[in-house]
């Protein structure tokens, strides 16, 4: 935690997340360095929370994490009979109706899914380890600036699972099919240099830099005008799912619709 951070309350402070709004800028922390920040429905639900707590004043949002690990993954607790306090075990889950299963997993998958709000530019700082529903939750943000000692892998098929976070689809995105099928059948980890080369980085920095990159990376985000931005992160967030000319088209409303905001021109 920085020393400013360390000053202000917390909007939200539960089952290891923390959330602190300053001003146009949101810091959401991992913070359970004890278990390297491995992730249970509990804290998914406090991710849940911390999106819904934002205030509308807020751009960009940063995603960090306590200790030398970013997220180990899932605790493996939600495999035991017992599983965890007040939960249901993943095994009781899978032992119930199809339709309850799918809702539970559809429940999980929200704390992974409002990153990507158009609104909102969000930036995952990762340290360390960030393995399964770790790696899943890195990819769920728009931008990754990363720690040369970062290793990425998604271990769900090793263990006969399947990466159900949300993560396969930017995983696609970002280094294509052929690779996103080996690195997710091998379970191999991917470090710092292979990151930045496939587009799974942003930035690689030393650790020591890791906050002060980001940091930085912030407050460049914050210099474009808030709607331009919000223009922009739509047009490209559905290219892919457009023809070029359906493209253009998107381009051109979208500029009109700039170019009448700018000019004081209502629709």
């Amino acid at each position: 935690m920085t020393t400013s951070d360390a000053v202000r309350d917390p909007v939200l402070d539960q089952d290891g997340v923390r959330l602190i709004v300053d001003g146009e800028t949101a810091t959401v922390t991992l913070t359970n360095p004890a278990k390297r920040n491995a992730q249970s429905p509990a804290l998914w639900r406090a991710l849940v929370q911390a999106g819904r707590s934002l205030p509308g004043s807020v751009r960009v949002v940063v995603l960090r994490a306590e200790g030398k690990s970013f997220s180990a993954g899932l605790d493996r607790q939600a495999f035991t009979p017992e599983g965890f306090d007040g939960e249901p075990s993943f095994l009781d889950l899978a032992r119930g109706s199809d339709e309850a299963l799918d809702a539970a997993i559809a429940k999980y998958q929200d704390a992974f899914t409002w990153w990507r709000r158009s609104d909102l530019v969000t930036i995952a700082a990762v340290q360390g380890h960030a393995i399964g529903a770790g790696f899943q939750l890195a990819l769920a943000c728009d931008l990754r600036v990363v720690a040369r000692d970062v290793q990425f892998a998604m271990r769900e098929t090793s263990l006969g699972l399947v990466p159900d976070l949300t993560g396969t689809h930017p995983l696609v995105s970002l280094v294509g099919y052929a690779r996103a099928l080996e690195i997710c059948a091998t379970g191999r980890f991917v470090h710092a240099d292979e990151a930045e080369r496939t587009g799974l980085a942003n930035l690689v920095v030393d650790r020591e830099e890791l906050d002060a990159a980001v940091t930085d990376l912030t407050a460049a985000l914050l210099t474009a005008p808030r709607d331009a931005v919000i223009e922009t992160k739509a047009l490209l967030q559905g290219a892919a799912d457009r023809s070029p000319s359906e493209q253009h088209v998107a381009e051109r409303a979208a500029q009109a619709r700039r170019l009448r905001d700018l000019a004081g021109v209502g629709d």
